[in-house]
């Protein structure tokens, strides 16, 4: 055995969680992405889907990308940089500049290659990235690549933020990078604050809207339109593999941005380009998006029903403002074994435990979709808050 499989060979704990077994991960579902889902043959409510505005199964979006199938084949064979851009490329990227209200627009093949291409390109050695402590992983593994001095400012705290500006250098670009709402809290940045600090520091903002886009703003547009200062949001980032119901991302920004990052980020440069199906569907995401006003309404209601109803039941849900509703459990044992009594009672959730918050925070990430309805909530609650009880998790 080799030193490196001898070391890797010492990473047991997925096992002893098998073991044990309560291993939440890597649930195979036999079915498409919708309110309910199939595991294992039997019927599933899922409350774990990134899927906002439920999209994923609409006769719009399968019809877009079986016609881009039949009419550009099922990949582009190369990069966008040299013989993977398509023109439904160039007409996405005009759409989501318009739809964010930005210059340009440039889309990669999947999200987490946006926050790594991007953030890692945008500033030197001499600069300063300052991140949210709960910013996404894709966020901070671009920061890594930066070569910049990186700062870490408590949770949305203005007052932290503001110290860690005070410390940077004056003359050096002064990145701010934070989501837009958080993944894992729910809770949505506070970027009214944020602006009135970028323009007294002369700091850059780049928002990540993965969460927000077709959740809130003006037709789902994002954080930026939520709060009224899309101007004041120097770029915007966004993911295609949520409300969008597909997969890939993208950055808008004025010209001159989008055209650095074009002939700079190393992740669009060396990747292959979206595949056909993925970018027609996100066009029809954005018509649907921009025709049915009332997915978001009714996302909003049911988030609203749910958020009540929980609190009602005792449940921690944090400050969560969001279709993500946190459950806090803070016992990783406990979100772990809830989450497989669960799944055996019919209701998918996912658990968010050590070392990925730490073991005070562990919680049960519970997630809503525009097409759930009140009675599924319901279940959901009653099911959630019995097997809470069971656990002691609620007396």
């Amino acid at each position: 055995m080799g030193i490196l499989q001898e070391r890797l060979s010492k990473f047991d704990l997925p096992q002893k969680i098998m073991a044990a077994g309560i291993y939440p991960y890597f649930r195979v579902i036999e079915s498409d992405q919708d309110t309910e889902v199939t595991i294992n043959g039997k019927k599933v409510l899922m409350f774990g889907s990134n899927s906002y505005l439920g999209l994923t199964n609409h006769p719009k979006i399968k019809e877009a990308s079986k016609k881009a199938i039949d009419k550009y084949g099922s990949g582009c064979a190369g990069s966008r940089f040299l013989n993977g851009t398509l023109d439904i490329h160039l007409e996405l990227e005009e759409r989501l500049a318009k739809f964010t209200g930005k210059e340009g627009a440039l889309c990669f093949s999947t999200g987490f290659q946006v926050n790594l291409g991007v953030v890692s390109v945008l500033t030197g050695r001499n600069d300063h990235v300052l991140l949210d402590e709960l910013d996404h992983a894709s966020i901070i593994e671009g920061s890594r690549l930066s070569f910049s001095r990186v700062l870490k400012f408590a949770h949305n705290d203005m007052k932290s933020l503001e110290s860690k500006l005070k410390h940077c250098t004056p003359d050096s670009i002064k990145l701010i990078v934070v989501d837009g709402i958080f993944s894992m809290e729910g809770d949505i940045v506070n970027l009214p604050v944020i602006v009135k600090l970028a323009k007294k520091y002369n700091a850059t903002i780049m928002v990540d809207d993965a969460h927000s886009l077709g959740v809130i703003g003006v037709n789902g547009a994002g954080t930026a339109s939520h709060f009224g200062l899309t101007d004041s949001a120097d770029l915007i980032m966004g993911t295609f593999s949520k409300s969008f119901a597909s997969l890939g991302g993208f950055i808008a920004s004025d010209k001159d941005t989008i055209n650095f990052i074009k002939h700079s980020s190393r992740t669009l440069i060396f990747s292959a380009s979206m595949t056909p199906a993925s970018t027609a569907t996100v066009l029809a995401a954005l018509d649907i998006m921009e025709s049915e006003p009332e997915r978001i309404k009714h996302l909003w209601d049911i988030t609203n029903y749910a958020l009540k109803g929980f609190k009602s039941m005792g449940f921690d849900t944090g400050k969560s403002e969001s279709p993500i509703i946190p459950l806090f459990i803070r016992d990783d044992y406990k979100a772990l074994m809830l989450t497989k009594i669960l799944l055996e009672d019919g209701i998918f959730v996912n658990p968010v435990v050590s070392p990925g918050v730490p073991k005070e925070d562990s919680l049960i990430r519970y997630s809503l979709m525009a097409t759930h309805t009140k009675e599924q909530v319901d279940i959901s609650i009653q099911k959630i808050t019995a097997a809470a009880k069971k656990l002691g998790i609620l007396g």
